[in-house]
């Protein structure tokens, strides 16, 4: 419990309460062949398939468009790297898309998603998250099945389906956050988020080359059609293996339950219908949270959409070539979103640091890291081996902020995890709505130093978020989100809290 007898918010508690005051110990569930990090894992390939789904589109629109329109109108385009190629038969059909319609085109996908962010924590805190979820990604892996049809029909019908995949998709975060709130025992949530959304990561990195490759072996209409599949075939999995709450896991063991359900007892309350909305949208440790949330998007997204189309029509890379290393930044910050989730829970098991203190350190490098070294990308010219790597750098230090104000929602207000990252994703969905219509606004010839802007605008939003972070975010549960606990259990509360004070 993070709050004293008289009610006021004490310094950050950074060890859960598994040391009961009867002197009976809470015993923690192994690890290996544990149902909640199956959960974790099979989370993780929900969200592959979630930004599958989500960036295929990105490298398609590059064999989509005929050549008269992807090609590089301005003085700066580098030559191409490496021998030519020869030339291919092209499969597919072409569209006479100009850049603003690609930029509308890539951005639509986002206008459906922040419908559905904060109903999407709501109906999950409500009916349960395993189905909203499942039938949120099925959804989109149908639409997507039928994203071929709705291109040879107009770039209006295209518009509509990827509005319609973001609908779909703009449940999955809400809902799993609302799932971990169940699931995720304190010590453990760095490692157990970081497993399950780096998954969004990894589709990235499989998505961006094999798009390129389906698209030059094959043509573009593969592209979705193959990650439509596999989105089908996750949601049986998904459906089958899955329970909303460890109570209701037919396959759970009895030591994990009651590990679980014993470690969370003074955090979370699932019984408090009423939802203090008040509270949540005055509170400051949440709209840090927004803001860092909505900072790290615009750069996130502005290089999702858009980082194929600048490695064609900048560096000159093939479509070949062009899937592979677009995936090279995503492969970063995969791998470092990983370790940084071991890394965290390590230092706030140890009781080295503070909650907040890890949060904000987390942040600091995940989002202040990538400024930097975007910055450097924009000043490398044509020298492709210092573009890629620098943008590979930028993106894999982001990573580290999944164990930085990501998860933080869990941190002040564990009841309402999902409630809040629907409204801290609601934001952060702006980004992806105008971002990409902006960049391209912006690099209407293509040239270095169209792009540069672009670089220059993310880098100093990232800053700016960082910076608003570390001066507003909270690593507590806020008096708004605390447990009621009746009033007999006030003398074993001052002894929670003498154990836990003694571990810092």
């Amino acid at each position: 419990m993070d709050y004293s007898p008289s009610g006021k918010e004490t310094d950050d508690i950074t060890k859960p309460l598994l040391q009961r005051v009867n002197g009976d110990k809470v015993e923690k569930a192994p690890v290996c062949c544990s149902s909640r990090y199956g959960l974790a894992l099979l989370a993780s390939y929900g969200f592959f398939v979630a930004y599958t789904l989500r960036v295929n589109l990105s490298v398609a629109m590059v064999d989509m468009v005929s050549a008269k329109e992807s090609a590089n109108a301005g003085s700066s385009h580098c030559p191409r790297p490496g021998p030519e190629l020869t030339e291919r038969e092209h499969k597919g059909s072409l569209y006479d898309w100009d850049s603003e319609m690609q930029g509308w085109i890539l951005g639509s996908f986002f206008y459906g998603y922040i419908l559905m962010q904060i109903p999407g924590g709501y109906l999950a805190r409500k009916h349960g998250a395993k189905w909203l979820l499942g039938l949120g990604i099925l959804c989109t892996a149908i639409f997507t099945l039928v994203t071929p049809l709705a291109a040879e029909l107009g770039a209006g019908y295209l518009i509509a389906v990827r509005v319609l995949e973001g609908v779909g998709e703009g449940v999955t975060f809400p809902a799993m956050h609302s799932m971990w709130a169940s699931w995720a025992p304190p010590l453990e949530r760095s490692r157990l988020l970081t497993i399950s959304y780096t998954g969004a990561q990894l589709g990235t990195v499989v998505a961006l080359p094999l798009s390129g490759y389906l698209c030059y072996y094959l043509d573009w209409t593969y592209v979705f059609y193959v990650f439509g599949v596999v989105g089908v075939l996750w949601f049986i999995l998904w459906t089958a293996l899955v329970s909303d709450t460890p109570d209701t896991h037919k396959r759970i063991s009895e030591m994990e339950r009651l590990y679980i359900a014993r470690s969370l007892t003074e955090e979370v309350s699932p019984s408090m219908d009423a939802i203090p909305w008040s509270s949540i949208f005055s509170s400051l440790p949440l709209w840090a949270i927004i803001v860092a949330h909505f900072s790290y998007n615009w750069t996130f997204y502005t290089l999702l959409t858009l980082l194929p189309t600048y490695m064609n029509t900048v560096l000159g890379f093939s479509i070949q070539q062009n899937g592979l290393l677009s995936a090279l930044p995503y492969l970063g910050s995969w791998v470092l979103a990983l370790l940084g989730g071991q890394l965290a829970d390590y230092l706030r098991e140890a009781c080295l640091f503070s909650t907040v203190a890890v949060r904000k350190a987390f942040t600091i490098i995940g989002m202040v890291g990538p400024a930097v070294f975007l910055v450097a990308a924009a000043h490398t010219g044509c020298d492709y081996t210092a573009a890629v790597g620098f943008l590979t750098i930028s993106s894999g230090l982001g990573g580290f902020s999944s164990s930085g104000f990501n998860i933080n929602h869990l941190d002040i207000a564990p009841s309402y995890a999902g409630i809040l990252l629907g409204i801290t994703n609601t934001f952060a969905t702006i980004p992806g709505m105008v971002g990409p219509v902006i960049a391209r606004a912006m690099t209407p010839h293509n040239t270095i130093e169209e792009w540069q802007t672009v670089f220059y605008i993310s880098a100093a939003i990232n800053v700016f978020g960082a910076a608003f972070y570390t001066l507003f975010g909270k690593g507590v549960v806020q008096p708004w989100a605390a447990s009621k606990l009746p009033s007999h259990r006030n003398s074993e509360l001052n002894d929670i809290v003498a154990v836990v004070v003694s571990c810092q």
